[in-house]
């Protein structure tokens, strides 16, 4: 699934929210400052406790954000696509990482050095305005999903979770390209009980799976069964 809005490739920030109040020149000597990484997938792109040592920018591929339990087991928080960004919590604290992330498939990122973000904040009133949204969305997210555990049953976590990896994808059928074992990470259930809903769901003809996929194909029944609608 590739996400629209896609930053283009003589502007590579074009489509990040972040940078939205910036003027095109601006934006291009940011991006010139910041560091290309690429990383394969199920390459770590920095753990919890970390330093917050920069911003990162999905240019191409996906990102999940995860916490670990002492157990091991893993709760995914989010999957981050272009021209999604990560780690801006820690990068304005001064903090360590507050959560992992990992690539699901092959990612380019940007990576923008903390002295450099720190400067373009103080030169660049129009960027606290990206700021404040960034944060406002993160708070919404979370909140989102602690209500989530609170009042919907696992198939509805499991409906919702969908919905959410669907994002602004206005296509009739849209492949999301999670495995169960993560989609139950992010649901907050087991791998079991999560294919046991999604077999519900396939019977229903909402979805079906290809592979380590799940294509979706009536995204108006999951919003209705995660109480969206």
């Amino acid at each position: 699934m590739t996400a629209p809005g896609t930053p283009q490739a003589d502007d590579p920030l074009a489509g990040v929210d972040l940078f939205a109040g910036l003027a095109p020149a601006v934006r291009s000597r940011v991006a010139a400052a910041a560091v290309p990484r690429s990383y394969r997938r199920g390459q770590l792109l920095f753990l919890e406790k970390d330093p917050g040592d920069s911003l990162i920018m999905v240019r191409r591929g996906a990102v999940s954000v995860f916490r670990t339990a002492p157990t091991g087991d893993r709760a995914l928080l989010y999957v981050v696509r272009p021209p999604g960004v990560l780690g801006e919590l820690a990068l304005l604290d001064g903090g360590s990482r507050s959560a992992s992330a990992e690539a699901l498939e092959e990612t380019h990122v940007l990576a923008l050095s903390r002295g450099a973000f720190l400067e373009l904040v103080r030169t660049q009133p129009p960027i606290l305005d990206g700021v404040m949204r960034s944060f406002g969305g993160l708070i919404r997210r979370l909140t989102d999903q602690t209500s989530d555990h609170i009042f919907l049953d696992l198939p509805g976590r499991v409906a919702k979770t969908l919905i959410r990896l669907v994002g602004d994808n206005r296509s009739p059928v849209v492949t999301i390209d999670l495995n169960q074992t993560q989609l139950a990470e992010m649901a907050g259930g087991s791998r079991q009980s999560v294919n046991q809903a999604l077999g519900t769901f396939a019977t229903r003809g909402w979805l079906h799976t290809e592979g380590r996929k799940i294509v979706v194909t009536d995204i108006p029944a999951l919003r209705r069964r995660a109480g969206m609608t």
